[in-house]
């Protein structure tokens, strides 16, 4: 999960690079960033960390495609703006900035909109009118970035505040993960981390180590709903042995499991752990791909008190060892819950703010103290703390399971290519007495819902826009769930029909196909 990057025309989505590069990274290092100088004593509770960032100087940007992965932030901190290149709002939100002037760009991966986004003299010029002094240093956040992202940091004054790309992309393999959970008690599913050649390769490898045959099978880099693969036959390896064979993998033993996805930030004082939340993925009324993700719920039955107590212990043991990595700030986890040994094991590590950000930052347990994202911008402030962070992860997993939000990503699933003449507008719907999905005002953002009748929506493509096959159209958040059960669950009623309702409100102009380029193949999404 990550930031929203509409695919394909004007932009697509950045995903982890095909390879990593060599990094040197300390293993044993003890994680003890410098003490910040420009306060004379630590922060030392949670009323003091709200004064800190209601009275904020420093101006804070989070840039991107759009600002969904942190819209609502401004409401907390001051001084904190979007940077996008889409703009729902046609110029309405105050605090979101997009260029006037936009050519026709045909965008390879989200770095790339972000690293224009930069460069672009509107955005400097923005930038510059704001900063209270020529000393001041902007504070820069985004989902995707890379080294030229740095070095375009450097050259203007600003500083990114997240960790080195170096160091992400190393951690960002999954077989990377699965080596650093296990030396610190974070098991992964039965695996075996190996190369292979053939079927007959593959199956004697699995065998010797009890994983049987009926397998999953990863790859390092990308999207897991297009980089995992199921085989449990010579046919289901020839279906797919171009994608992994020859290339280092991970072959895990299949299991019935649901996943569970969890945001946590690491810092010099320890890992804060966000609530808990279920996946929306593969459902072909919003995404064209199979085991595509295309949203998230928190609720209370998300995982059980015993297994959530036990998988946060896990968050914590694994943020720990990031940090001897050398890696501070946001972190997203997906835990694997098997439904029949009733037990949790580590599914994949994202080292970056993610697509579940937008519910973990309006959550009961962020309402009493403050967002997640927060404590990450701790971090990168000039500014220590040091009040207990125990305490904190006590009291939000109590409150989080008291609270139910959901989103849903809604894509293009139909085999066209059209140019956008109307599409829905950013706002809050309700349900009327009829039933029928109707646009109530103009909202900034989903912060002020208050049942499961009431959605936000927050359009990415509008008029004069593209949409094809895998576009995406928007996002819609509502306080209610949006999946029946939990084994393999539906959607509900009143999630059909939100997505029914939203997409009538689009039309558009068919093209020949030819004349816009297709999406580009295995990108993210988000």
């Amino acid at each position: 999960m990550g930031q929203v990057i509409p695919a394909g025309v004007g932009s697509s989505a950045g995903g982890a690079a095909p390879g990593a590069p060599e990094v040197t990274l300390g293993t044993d290092a003890a994680y003890a960033p410098a003490r910040p100088a420009g306060r004379s004593r630590p922060l030392r509770n949670v009323s003091e960390m709200r004064h800190f960032f209601r009275t904020n100087d420093t101006p804070i940007y989070f840039v991107g495609a759009t600002p969904f992965n942190l819209l609502g932030m401004d409401r907390w901190i001051r001084n904190f703006s979007y940077i996008t290149y889409y703009d729902g709002w046609d110029g309405a939100h105050p605090r979101v900035f997009t260029p006037r002037h936009k050519p026709y760009l045909e965008f390879g991966s989200g770095e790339e909109i972000n690293n224009w986004l930069l460069e672009n003299a509107e955005v400097r010029a923005y930038i510059e009118r704001r900063r209270p002094d020529p000393a001041t240093r902007p504070k820069i956040a985004m989902v995707f970035f890379d080294e030229e992202t740095e070095r375009i940091c450097a050259e203007l004054g600003y500083d990114l505040i997240l960790p080195a790309a170096a160091l992400r992309q190393h951690l960002d393999s999954k077989l990377v993960t699965t080596r650093l959970g296990n030396e610190v008690g974070v098991p992964s599913v039965p695996n075996i981390l190996t190369s292979v050649r053939g079927w007959a390769e593959l199956a004697s490898a699995a065998g010797q180590a009890g994983l049987g045959t009926d397998l999953v099978i990863q790859t390092p880099y990308g999207d897991s709903g297009k980089t995992t693969f199921f085989i449990s036959s010579e046919a289901d390896w020839k279906r797919h042995q171009k994608d992994i064979a020859g290339q280092d993998v991970k072959v895990m033993k299949r299991i019935n499991n649901r996943s569970v996805a969890v945001e946590a930030v690491l810092t010099r004082n320890g890992t804060v752990v966000g609530p808990f939340m279920s996946e929306l993925t593969g459902h072909t009324r919003l995404t064209p791909y199979r085991g595509g993700w295309c949203g998230n719920e928190m609720y209370p039955e998300v995982i059980s008190g015993a297994l959530r107590s036990r998988a946060a212990g896990m968050i914590r043991r694994l943020g720990d060892r990031l940090g001897a990595e050398g890696y501070r700030g946001f972190f997203e986890v997906d835990v694997l819950v098997d439904t029949d040994a009733d037990e949790v094991y580590l599914g994949e590590l994202n080292p970056r703010i993610s697509g579940a950000s937008a519910i973990t930052n309006v959550t009961a347990g962020a309402y009493a103290d403050m967002p997640l994202f927060a404590f990450h911008l701790l971090e990168f402030m000039d500014v220590d703390f040091g009040f207990d962070l125990g305490e904190i992860n006590e009291r939000w997993q109590e409150l989080s399971g008291e609270d139910v939000w959901s989103q849903m990503i809604i894509k293009e699933t139909r085999p066209l290519v059209e140019h956008l003449d109307a599409a829905a507008l950013t706002g809050q719907y309700s349900l009327d007495g009829h039933g029928a999905l109707v646009f109530r005002r103009a909202a900034l953002d989903w912060h002020q819902l208050q049942n499961e009748a009431e959605a936000f929506f927050l359009r990415i493509y509008g008029p004069g826009d593209y949409r094809w096959k895998g576009a995406d159209l928007g996002v819609l958040v509502t306080k209610g769930r949006l999946q029946t059960g939990a084994g393999k669950p539906a959607l509900t009623i009143r999630a059909r029909q939100f997505i029914d309702a939203i997409r009538a409100q689009y039309s558009g102009v068919p093209l020949v196909p030819p004349a816009v380029p297709p999406a580009p193949t295995g990108s993210k999404p988000f």
